[in-house]
Formats: structure tokens, sequence, C-alpha cells
């Protein structure tokens, strides 16, 4: 650039916000495969499997009626907002009116940045898990608000010290984000937990925001919703996806469920943001909220065969995961010498063309950890166990076993 060049000032709610790490972290591994690297991939929960054969049918049919491809209503069909309430009646036991509690959303994601935008300012404070999905974080930043961290520890098994917050001043906290079953860390929240929780938000007057993505992936207990609380509906609600449960990652298909007054609020934001889901979305988005049980137990014996091979790749680099996480991912610390994940993602990228996600991206608490992904097929995940083993095998002193003194020096 010249010095005759327009410079363009940044807004300052960007000032502490930076480009999401995957998007940088892809680019990087993309440039390493252009020079022939090839990096399996082990970091990002995008399903490699497709969505089932009827939602794909659906989606085709609407796609080719003439009358499919126009704006559509900003609250979605009824017919979605309908399936999307059966199936929470069906697996949580949660009733919904279709017409006023429940707005699908161009994914879930994006309704955290609907969430922030119509409830957040500057003044306001908002609680956030660390570790945590840093977009939590990049959400409150962006609109101004106090994030104010609450610690999720191993010890004290990845749930809040509500009696400690409660402890605090709360009187400018208007939001709380709380995710379970809890990414990065696999954890699940039973009813008593979630029962707190609700009965915390009551006496501080704070809305919840549950983030419930994750429970019908590799859960041995059914899935919970926070909105089967008694009273929840009063201070709570919650966003899920049918990006994991469905494999529909890249379809952008999500809900925000619970009290009609926050909902239509929410639209009021979200109906200046966007024109609608495209119609044939929608049409095979309830063909999917329809499936049965058996799309469940089929996708979780995949899961769960590939959860061993990553186990297994895992221990390879001396960490020790606990196998029973909910999720699409396995959340290990790393092993004694190693600096941090960051040390160790760095060294088994180096090493062995495998990508491992550093804990410290979701808060500091996360810093001595790492996260696999089990979103790539057996045959993939059984050349990147081969790899790592392979490497090992190189180090000095070590054979198939991670040695740690020297990954700690990268």
């Amino acid at each position: 650039m010249t010095e005759n060049t327009l410079q363009i000032p940044v807004a300052s709610r960007l000032a502490h916000t930076g480009e999401y790490y995957f998007s940088r972290k892809l680019r990087e591994l993309a440039a390493l495969n252009a020079a022939g690297a090839n990096i399996i991939n082990l970091g990002i929960g995008s399903p490699d499997l497709p969505p089932h054969p009827s939602v794909l049918a659906a989606l085709a049919t609407s796609a080719a009626q003439p009358t499919a491809h126009g704006y559509q209503g900003y609250q979605g069909t009824p017919a979605l907002r309908q399936a999307m309430a059966d199936f929470y009646q069906r697996q949580y036991g949660v009733a919904l009116d279709a017409a006023t509690q429940v707005l699908p959303l161009l994914g879930s994601k994006e309704g955290l940045m609907h969430l922030a935008m119509t409830f957040l300012e500057a003044g306001d404070a908002v609680l956030i898990p660390n570790p945590g999905y840093p977009t939590y974080r990049a959400v409150a930043e962006i609109c101004g608000a106090e994030i104010r961290e609450y610690n999720l520890t191993e010890a004290a098994g990845w749930l809040p010290d509500l009696d400690a917050l409660a402890a605090t001043d709360l009187s400018r906290v208007k939001l709380m984000l709380v995710n379970y079953p809890h990414m990065p860390t696999g954890t699940a929240a039973d009813l008593p937990f979630l029962t707190r929780l609700v009965a915390f938000a009551r006496q501080h007057r704070i809305l919840l925001v549950h983030d419930n993505p994750y429970g019908f992936i590799l859960n041995e207990t059914p899935p919970l919703s926070l909105l089967a609380v008694p009273g929840a509906l009063e201070v709570a609600v919650e966003l899920n996806s049918l990006s994991k449960s469905h494999n529909m990652a890249g379809w952008r298909v999500g809900l925000l469920a619970g009290r009609a007054d926050v909902l239509a609020n929410v639209l009021r934001f979200k109906s200046n943001m966007d024109s609608g889901m495209f119609l044939p979305v929608q049409q095979a988005a309830v063909a999917a909220l329809a499936l049965g049980e058996e799309w469940f137990a089929d996708l979780n014996a995949t899961y769960r065969a590939r959860r061993e091979l990553v186990v297994q790749l895992l221990q390879a680099v001396g960490c020790a995961p606990v196998p029973e996480q909910v999720g699409l991912f396995i959340w290990a610390a790393v092993p004694a010498g190693v600096a941090d994940g960051y040390a160790l993602s760095d060294a088994v990228l180096a090493g062995a063309r495998v990508f491992l996600t550093p804990g410290g991206i979701f808060g500091s608490n996360g810093g001595g950890y790492i996260r696999a992904s089990l979103c790539q097929p057996e045959s993939e995940l059984r050349e990147a166990l081969t790899r790592v083993r392979e490497w090992q095998s190189t180090l000095p002193g070590r054979h198939a076993e991670a040695q740690p003194e020297h990954l700690a020096r990268g």
C-alpha cells in the first residue's frame, strides 16, 4: 500500500477478537498439504459420515420443485418448527409450543451471536466456561460485555462451583453460557446438577443459555435437555443442532428453544441478518428429525469403534484419556514433562503428520490437555496410529510410546 491508500479503521468491537483458531489452522494445514505433507486432521468435529438416505431424498425432491427456491419465512416453516417440537417431546420429554417456543437457526453458532447481540451491551457481564467453546468469548467481546470466566477443572469433574459463583457480585451478570455434554472435555451433566443450575439462575436473575449439540453421540445415558428441569423455561433457553447428531454440519440447521418472549426478541435481531433457510434444507431437516433410535445406534457403533483407535493413539503419545466421554472428541491430559497441549500438538504434527487440537485454545484451564476428533474413517485413524507409533519408535530410548522430555523440546 502507498501513503495515499485509503485506510479503513476496524471497528473497536473487534479490538480483542482475532480470527477463529481453526480458520487460521486450516490454512496452515492446507499449506502443508500443498507441499506434500498429507496431514491427517484430528482437530475438528465435522462429521465425515453422510446424513440418512431419507434426508437426501427429501432434499432432492424439494429442490426439484420450481417453487422451492424463493425467500422463506424468518421463523422457518410450520412443519420444521413442529418437527423440532416433536423431537424435543420424544427425546427429552419437553413440551414446546411449535409456534412460539421454537426458532430454527442457520446453525446454533449463529444463535450464540443472535443472543449476544439481542441481550448484551457495554456494562453487562456474561459468565462463560473455562475451558469452553471459543465462540462464547468472541460473541461477548464483540458486544462489548464484560467476560467473567467460571472455572471448570478435572478435580471438580468439569462442573462449575455454583456456591463460589454465588459468593461473588453477580448484579451485572445478564447471561450464563453453559454446555453439557461439555465440549471439549466430554463431561455429561446429570439432572440433579441441572436442577441446581436452574435454581442458581432463578435466585440471581440470570438467563441461562444452554448449548446442547452433543447429547446423542456416545452417550450411555438418555440425553438430557436443560428445559426438562421444572421451572427452566422461566430462566433458560437452549441451543441445539443437527450438525453432530444427524451428520449435517454443512447444512447449517440449528434451533433455539425456550421462552416465547426471549425468542421473539432474538427474532427482532435475526430477521435483520438473514432471509430464511433454503426450503429444501428445511424439508430435509424434517426428515432427519423423524429418524428413530436405529439411526443413533448405527451412528454410535461407528464412533465407538473409532474411539478405541483414538484412545490408542493418545496413549501412544503418553496421554491417559478417559474412555467414557460423550461427544465427537477425546480429551486427555498431556504427559508429565510436556510443556502444554500446544507443545504436544506441534510435536505430533511435525513428527507424525497428525494434527491434534491443543486444549489451550479453549481457555487457560485447558492448557495441559489435548483434544482429538473422531471424525475420520477407521482407515485414516489406523494410518494415524501407525504414523504415531513409527515416529515414537525413532525417539531415543522409546518404542511405540511417547518420550515426554523429548516432546517438551519440540
